[in-house]
């Protein structure tokens, strides 16, 4: 089954967060068709989470996006990250949400 484009996907991902009653924000939009998407969970705590893609060897069979947990700090530490990831990659997205809970709402594999 096809994956979803970045784009749709994370309007998706907007939409659905903001009918949750969370804030999420996308704060950069990257390649339309297939850009990686990063998510930020800022947990209002003074704690942070970045989620990455899965290795493809985690991927769904149905074509769901999968994440992995790439870093859990501070969010300096995440921001010094997200800055590297762009640095290596220029089409990504990144979406942040917040969530005291720590739920990013994400389908989320072990690594």
């Amino acid at each position: 089954m096809p994956r979803l484009t970045s784009d749709f996907w994370v309007s998706a991902y907007l939409r659905q967060a903001a009918f949750d009653g969370l804030v999420a924000v996308l704060r950069r939009r990257g390649a339309r068709e297939a850009g990686a998407i990063f998510v930020k969970l800022d947990r209002l705590d003074g704690t942070a989470a970045l989620y990455g893609p899965a290795p493809q060897a985690l991927a769904d069979e149905a074509g769901e996006r999968r994440f992995q947990l790439v870093l859990d700090a501070d969010p300096l530490a995440i921001e010094d990250r997200v800055a590297r990831e762009m640095r290596f990659d220029s089409d990504l997205w990144l979406v942040e949400i917040e969530n005291r809970a720590g739920d990013a709402r994400l389908d989320v594999v072990e690594s």
